[in-house]
C-alpha cells in the first residue's frame, strides 16, 4: 500500500512539473525570450514544446494521451478558430494563426494512413497465422548450430519488424523461443543471446521500410518535398539493417557463448487453404510489390497502404473486433508529433531558433554528427516515437534554413540520419518495448542490454554517418 501510494505521489509531482514550467513561459513577458521579434503565438508554440517534451519524459499520462492534449491546446491556442479572447489578430506582436482545418489534418494525414494500411497487413498476418508459418518454414534452414540458430532467430525478427510492429515481432519470437530455452544448461550464457538478439533485431529490422517504426513516418512528413519513395527507403535502409544484423549478431555470441551443441527448434506448418486465408497471402505480396515498384506504376506509397485496408475490411478478413487490436495509440501518438512540427513550421519559430544559434560558424559536418548523436542519446532514454516528435521537426529546420548544411545534404540527410539514430537506441529497457519485453522474461539484466546496446548504437551511429556521406558524394559527384 505504501508503495502505491509512493507512485501515485510521483505521478502527481510528475504532472505539477510538465504543467507548472509551460504555464510560467505562457506568463512571461516576450522581452525575456532570447529572440529577436518573437511573437505572442511562437510564445504559446514554445509553452506547447515543453508541455509535450515533459509529457512525453515523465510520462504523468500515456504518451499517446500527451499528443491529443496536444493537438487539443494546438486548437485552442493557436488556431484561427480557437478562443475568441485570446486572439489578437490586429496587434502586430501576435503572429500569425494556424488553420484548424490544417491542425486538424494531422489526424489523417498521408503518414497516418501509410501505417495503417501496415498496422492491417500485419493484423491479418498475425490472424492467420502467416507470421508465424513463415518463421516456422524457415528457421530450420539454418540447422541446429546455436550460433546458427540465433542468426535465424534475429533475421526473421528483423524481416518480420520492417512490416509489423516491432512489438508484436518481438512478443511473437519471444513465445517460440522461451520453451525452448528450458531445455539449456542452467549455467549456459547464450540463453541472454537468444533474448535479447529478438528485440535488437526488431529494433534494427524497422530502419528498413518507413512503415517499420513510427519515427520512420514521422520523418517522411518531412521529407515530402524529397520525393522519397518507399524502394528509394528501402535502398539504403536494408543494407544498414543488414551490416547491423551481422554485428548485432556477432557481439551476441562474443559476450554470451553457448555451451550447447546442438539447438533443436521445431516449429508447426500449417499455412490455412481457406478462401479468406489465401486472399491475406495475395494481398500481402500484392501490396508489397506494389511499394517497391511504385516507379512502374506511378501510385505512391500512401495510396498503396489503403489497398488492404480497402481489400481486408470489404471481404471481412478484418472485422469489427480485429479493429480494436490495431494499434490506434501509435497513430494518435504520430499524429501528435505531426502537429507539433506543423506548429513550429507555419508559425516561423523552428527558423527563428535556429538562426538565433550560430550554426554558420561551425563545421556542418561538426553540425550533422552532434545533431545525430543528440538523437542517439535522447532515444536511449525515452520513447523513440516521442524522441522523433521532439527533434525531427528543428532538423529539418536546419537542413533548410542553414546555409552550410547544404554542404552535407541538407534537410533529407539531416532528418533521415537523426531518424535512423533515433532507432538505434536500445540500451535500456525502457529504450523501446521490445527491450521491455525481453527485460520482462527475467532472463536478461540490465547491465546486458546496456553492454550490448550501448555498443551496437555507437557502431550503427557511425554506420549511418558513413553511409550517410557516401551517399551525398554520389549526389555530389553525379
Amino acid at each position: 500500500m505504501r508503495t502505491l501510494r509512493s507512485l501515485q505521489s510521483a505521478k502527481r509531482l510528475k504532472l505539477i512539473i510538465a504543467l507548472v514550467i509551460p504555464s510560467i513561459i505562457l506568463i512571461l513577458p516576450t522581452s525575456v525570450f532570447p529572440f529577436d521579434g518573437i511573437t505572442i503565438i511562437q510564445q504559446r508554440v514554445i509553452a506547447l514544446f515543453f508541455l509535450a517534451a515533459l509529457f512525453w519524459v515523465l510520462e504523468p499520462i500515456p504518451i499517446f494521451a500527451t499528443s491529443v492534449l496536444l493537438i487539443t491546446l494546438e486548437l485552442l491556442l493557436l488556431s484561427d478558430s480557437g478562443l475568441t479572447w485570446l486572439q489578437h489578430p490586429t496587434d502586430a506582436s501576435f503572429g500569425t494563426m494556424l488553420s484548424y482545418k490544417e491542425i486538424m489534418a494531422t489526424f489523417a494525414s498521408p503518414v497516418i494512413l501509410l501505417f495503417l494500411g501496415g498496422f492491417f497487413l500485419a493484423e491479418a498476418a498475425s490472424k492467420y497465422r502467416l507470421d508465424q508459418n513463415i518463421a516456422g518454414l524457415l528457421l530450420p534452414k539454418f540447422g541446429k548450430n546455436p550460433k546458427m540458430v540465433l542468426l535465424g532467430l534475429m533475421s526473421l525478427s528483423a524481416v518480420f519488424s520492417m512490416f509489423m510492429s516491432n512489438t508484436a515481432t518481438t512478443a511473437m519470437m519471444l513465445a517460440i523461443i522461451i520453451p525452448l530455452l528450458k531445455t539449456f544448461p542452467a549455467n549456459d550464457k547464450s540463453k541472454i543471446a537468444f533474448i535479447l538478439g529478438i528485440p535488437f533485431a526488431a529494433n534494427l529490422g524497422g530502419l528498413g521500410t518507413p512503415i517499420g517504426t513510427p519515427p520512420n513516418a514521422i520523418a517522411l512528413k518531412f521529407l515530402s518535398d524529397a520525393h522519397l519513395t518507399f524502394g528509394k527507403w528501402m535502398a539504403f535502409g536494408v543494407p544498414i539493417v543488414l551490416v547491423m544484423l551481422v554485428l548485432c549478431w556477432l557481439l551476441m555470441i562474443a559476450f554470451f557463448p553457448s555451451s550447447a551443441k546442438e539447438v533443436n527448434l521445431s516449429i508447426k506448418v500449417d499455412f490455412l487453404k481457406t478462401p479468406k486465408a489465401k486472399l491475406v497471402y495475395l494481398t500481402f505480396v500484392i501490396t508489397i510489390l506494389l511499394w517497391l515498384l511504385d516507379f512502374a506504376h506511378g501510385m505512391n506509397s500512401y495510396v498503396v497502404a489503403m489497398i488492404p485496408v480497402c481489400v481486408f475490411i470489404t471481404t471481412g478478413v478484418i472485422n469489427k473486433e480485429d479493429l480494436k487490436a490495431i494499434s490506434w495509440d501509435v497513430l494518435w501518438l504520430v499524429s501528435g508529433g505531426i502537429a507539433l512540427g506543423l506548429a513550429l513550421e507555419k508559425t516561423g519559430l523552428a527558423t527563428l531558433v535556429i538562426q538565433s544559434i550560430p550554426f554558420d560558424q561551425f563545421h556542418p559536418y561538426t553540425v550533422f554528427i552532434c545533431c545525430s548523436l543528440i538523437g542517439l542519446i535522447m532515444a536511449n532514454f525515452m520513447s523513440h516515437t516521442a524522441t522523433a516528435n521532439l527533434l525531427l521537426p528543428l532538423m529539418a529546420t536546419i537542413g533548410t534554413s542553414i546555409v552550410n548544411m547544404q554542404q552535407v545534404g541538407g534537410s533529407v540527410y539531416m532528418v533521415v540520419a537523426t531518424t535512423f539514430c533515433i532507432s538505434l537506441g536500445m540500451s535500456l529497457p525502457i529504450s523501446s518495448p521490445p527491450n521491455a519485453l525481453a527485460n520482462a522474461t527475467g532472463l536478461v539484466q540490465t547491465k546486458d542490454m546496456a553492454k550490448v546496446g550501448v555498443l551496437v548504437g555507437l557502431i550503427g551511429w557511425l554506420l549511418v554517418l558513413g553511409m550517410m556521406t557516401i551517399l551525398y558524394l554520389i549526389d555530389f559527384l553525379s
